[in-house]
């Protein structure tokens, strides 16, 4: 990791886990993650000037919200969640979830742990119109041509790591310019050229890049560095980077942009 402390401006870390084993874990293909705790997180990200995030729900935390309140509690009202769901939940309990901080359901098509891709239309649109989230997606984007229909018809979709593959980049440049988010996440998951890839998008839809530090990189081949941070500046310069890093994260996870 660089040893250079990053100055520029307020980050907001859009995706980001908490490990807790406090809260119930469970098995996926066989892997547990690590404890990664809220203080092993903001010892982690002491680097930047970090002004909120996201805290994504993983696979092996399936259904489970206490964890997540939990950590949305003791990180405070700057910090949202992106839970999963089963399509049963009730209406109150989505208004319960919103209300501590939640504001996405993400479907892990990737690794499972979360509602199958079935009912990703209508779960979307109905937790938009409870509550006003988006829909997260952990897909590769070499799926993302069956989906795209789907996808740009919902009201709010992001997806994780830059689809991570190559192969499907095309197409989820394609769903950047009809307003689809993309996390700028997980640099060390992803087949391609990063900072490419950055200005493709940016260039795409100046709105649609959310900066994220993917902390802990479960899984991950290479974890998060701040190298990855300054990457981004590298890329797209100060005025692009400012939007990436901070405001359209910000907006787009409904949280005052300064």
């Amino acid at each position: 990791m660089t040893d250079r402390k990053i100055p520029f401006f307020p980050i907001f870390d859009s995706h980001f886990h908490i490990i807790d084993a406090r809260f119930p874990l469970v098995p996926n293909q066989g892997y547990l993650p690590d404890n990664f705790t809220c203080d092993d997180y903001l010892h982690a990200a002491s680097s930047f000037n970090l002004a909120g995030g996201a805290i994504v729900s993983g696979s092996f935390q399936a259904f489970d919200q206490d964890y997540l309140l939990a950590a949305l509690q003791r990180l405070g009202p700057s910090f949202v969640g992106v839970t999963q769901l089963p399509a049963s939940v009730s209406d109150g309990e989505i208004l319960r979830l919103d209300a501590a901080g939640v504001r996405a359901v993400r479907f892990n098509l990737k690794r499972g742990g979360s509602e199958g891709v079935a009912q990703l239309e209508a779960f979307a649109r109905r937790v938009h119109e409870v509550a006003g989230w988006h829909v997260e997606l952990y897909v590769d984007s070499r799926e993302l041509a069956d989906l795209f229909v789907t996808l740009v018809g919902l009201p709010a979709v992001s997806i994780d790591h830059m689809g991570l593959s190559k192969a499907g980049f095309p197409t989820l440049l394609k769903l950047a310019e009809q307003g689809v988010r993309v996390k700028a996440t997980g640099f060390g998951r992803i087949d391609f050229d990063a900072k490419e890839a950055l200005r493709a998008i940016s260039a795409a839809n100046p709105e649609a890049l959310l900066f994220g530090t993917d902390l802990p990189s479960t899984r991950a081949p290479r974890p998060y560095s701040d190298d990855d941070l300054l990457l981004v500046l590298e890329a797209l310069g100060e005025e692009l980077a400012k939007k990436v890093l901070h405001d359209n994260a910000a907006a787009f996870y409904r949280l005052p942009v300064s």
